[in-house]
């Protein structure tokens, strides 16, 4: 007979990709104040529970840490709180070109798939004001409890719109008055002489691979960020950063 499974590792303990479970303070108190979350249950420990207001009809299950833990990923810093919910509904691209805002940069990201990066990037956009934020539906990650805590929050308050064709919502993009900028670096041009007064699209390609050629293509400029050539390049979400200041800071 074989060995019985670890617990840790069973088919019950693991999340819904429907129902994602995000976990951390930040993550879960963003969450309940969003009102177009759909929550399902909240789990938590007493100390942590006792610190919020819970939301009427909410699911609420007590635990201790360990009990949390087996929710979670490996090691996942939970912080006593873990919420499943269901993931936010996409908005539609045309709703945020109807209106352009000159200060409000869009960003698209061209195949970045992995969470954490993903989340980052999300956290820096809304700390700058953009607009939203752009990806593929097939080739990006899903809501999850690790992008949701690298997002720290702002996956609640940041448009995430996901497209068919990255190329085709670039034409729409410049249809509607932005100037697409790409990131790249072996690009020639800096990023601050590539800046123009009008209104923004920042595109970024995956780490390491960087933006398709089709992408890149259906830019109006590919600009690099001005760090010296002994690095080849910087993480993607610290690009974004970096690159979403010298854009605010017009």
């Amino acid at each position: 007979m074989g060995r019985r499974p670890n617990k840790r590792h069973g088919t019950a303990n693991r999340p819904d990709p429907n129902r994602p479970r995000f976990y951390g303070r930040h993550a879960v108190y963003a969450a309940l104040d969003n009102p177009e979350r759909k929550l399902r249950k909240l789990y938590g420990t007493h100390e942590e529970l006792a610190k919020i207001v819970i939301p009427e009809g909410l699911r609420v299950q007590y635990g201790d840490a360990q009990d949390l833990a087996r929710l979670v990923p490996h090691d996942a810093p939970h912080q006593g709180l873990v919420l499943e919910l269901e993931p936010l509904e996409d908005p539609w691209l045309d709703e945020v070109l109807s209106d352009p805002d000159p200060m409000a940069p869009l960003v698209l990201l061209d195949q970045v798939t992995d969470p954490h990066n993903v989340g980052a990037i999300i956290r820096s956009a809304a700390a700058f004001g953009a607009r939203a934020i752009i990806t593929q539906d097939r080739h990006s990650p899903p809501e999850s409890g690790a992008l949701a805590r690298a997002a720290s929050g702002a996956l609640e308050i940041l448009p995430w719109i996901r497209v068919v064709n990255l190329a085709r919502a670039l034409d729409e993009i410049a249809e509607a008055g932005y100037w697409r900028v790409g990131l790249a670096g072996e690009a020639d041009l800096p990023l601050a002489e590539a800046l123009t007064p009008a209104p923004i699209a920042l595109v970024l390609g995956a780490e390491g691979e960087g933006m398709r050629h089709n992408t890149r293509e259906h830019c109006d400029v590919v600009a690099r960020l001005p760090i010296r050539r002994t690095v080849e390049s910087l993480n993607v979400s610290n690009a974004a950063a970096i690159a979403l200041y010298a854009i605010a800071a017009r």
